[in-house]
């Protein structure tokens, strides 16, 4: 795609769109002559140079990535109307997108039956997803893996919620003995499966885990904020490959949410949740004399706790759906290719002297550490920290991250480690880019090379 000629082309169409209406004259306290933009703007573009090139290869720190360009072009066009996603009348085009893409999510998670929406966020969209488990269950908790991301215990204490951290297993998934214990006290209501953390990128059973949630009576919420699309990849041949069993249990689920702001392609925020079970929208009731007025037909706002939501999110999602839909043969094979360069270094990294796998990856992060003698959790962590920082300053930079293991979780996975202090950190990467297939032996000698120079 020729960015540069298809944001051209948004705005003539928008342009072409407004002058249907008839002229008008702008009011002159909006005018801003050029040459002073151009001043701003010499200011601007030089203050967004402080970044990092999440574009690059060479960035394989946290999970950011520039959105595809139909995104772009998608959102910039329908932001130039500026529609909200609240009322029909805010955004009529742009809710019926909404209803469109919120309905392809659904199919890609199996469900037969859905109310959704989109949000500005995983956050947002686990606090709603929490908030009908609340009104469900009003006087039982919430269950979570102990590894899940902190917005469950966040958003707990926010609804007033009492939160039950469940332990992991050597994986970094839910202990299902641990979680058939927490639910024969009878306070947990809802259990929160989390289809990839944000650290790992750890998979819950949930195949397994929802037989257990059944015999207690209790809801399933999926947290797939991070993980959800890689249910494209469930029985994918090649090493691609997920387990059909485990993703295809997710239809059985009362509720999922997923960020299409990270392997969606699309630009930040952009979040969704969905529920099972249409009925739950009762939860949502409420009136607003002067915002429902144009139709009698469910505006989305009817069904979210978000007010004002961007349309353009919604337009920017539907354009890149239509290229890139969320079937195995569209959005999977994006997936696919992360998923193989995590592999592929990970298998470097076991033949490789200098470093270490710190275990297996499940999606599209890797996580490892130096290989360092002796071997001490206060080593480790200090060479992890010296590559972090020679690889964004060295004359060719490298981006990686870090993540805090403590004490009990790195000596089950490397019992010969010294435990000689509460926890180290390790060096993670996350691989979402696609392009990552065709640099990640580059990115592995690099990392190498840095782990050598002590």
């Amino acid at each position: 795609m020729d960015l540069q000629h298809w944001l051209g082309r948004a705005t003539h169409a928008i342009q072409d769109w407004a002058d249907t209406f008839g002229p008008y004259r702008p009011h002159p306290s909006l005018q801003v002559d050029d040459e002073r933009f151009a001043d701003a703007f010499e200011l601007f573009t030089g203050r967004l140079r402080n970044n990092y090139p999440f574009f690059h290869p060479h960035y394989a720190g946290q999970m950011l990535k520039p959105p595809h360009p139909a995104a772009v072009v998608g959102y910039l066009t329908a932001m130039l109307i500026n529609p909200n996603n609240h009322a029909l009348d805010g955004g009529p085009a742009t809710a019926a997108m909404e209803r469109e893409v919120v309905g392809q999510l659904a199919a890609m998670f199996g469900y037969d039956t859905h109310l959704g929406h989109l949000t500005t966020s995983g956050t947002i969209a686990n606090l709603e997803a929490l908030f009908v488990a609340r009104e469900l269950h009003p006087r039982r908790g919430v269950a979570y893996s102990a590894d899940a991301h902190y917005t469950h215990g966040r958003m707990c204490h926010v609804l007033g919620v009492k939160g039950h951290p469940v332990p992991t297993d050597i994986r970094g998934g839910m202990d299902l003995g641990a979680l058939e214990d927490v639910l024969r006290t009878g306070e947990v209501g809802t259990v929160v499966l989390t289809t990839g953390t944000t650290g790992l990128g750890a998979v819950d059973p949930v195949h397994l885990a929802l037989p257990i949630a059944e015999r207690h009576g209790v809801r399933v919420h999926i947290d797939a904020a991070y993980g959800g699309f890689f249910t494209l990849l469930a029985g994918a041949d090649g090493p691609e490959g997920l387990s059909t069993e485990l993703w295809r249990a997710v239809a059985r689920c009362d509720s999922v949410v997923v960020d299409p702001h990270k392997h969606g392609l699309q630009p930040y925020g952009c979040g969704a949740v969905l529920f099972r079970d249409p009925e739950v929208g009762r939860f949502y009731l409420h009136d607003s004399p002067y915002t429902y007025f144009t139709s009698a037909e469910l505006h989305l706002g009817e069904i979210s706790l978000e007010c004002s939501r961007a349309g353009a999110s919604a337009a920017a999602l539907w354009l890149t759906f239509q290229l890139l839909p969320p079937t195995p043969d569209g959005l999977g094979r994006v997936l696919a290719a992360g998923r193989r360069a995590a592999l592929r270094w990970a298998q470097l990294i076991d033949e490789s002297q200098y470093l270490t796998l710190y275990q297996q990856p499940e999606l599209d992060i890797v996580s490892y550490f130096p290989t360092v003698g002796p071997a001490s959790l206060t080593g480790i962590d200090t060479a992890s920290v010296r590559i972090l920082t020679d690889g964004m300053t060295g004359p060719d930079p490298t981006f990686l991250s870090t993540l805090k293991a403590d004490r009990e979780a790195f000596t089950a996975r490397h019992p010969k480690v010294t435990a000689d202090a509460d926890g180290a950190r390790i060096l993670r990467s996350v691989l979402m880019k696609p392009e990552s297939e065709h640099h990640v032996e580059n990115l592995h000698d690099r990392v190498e090379q840095l782990a050598r120079a002590r």
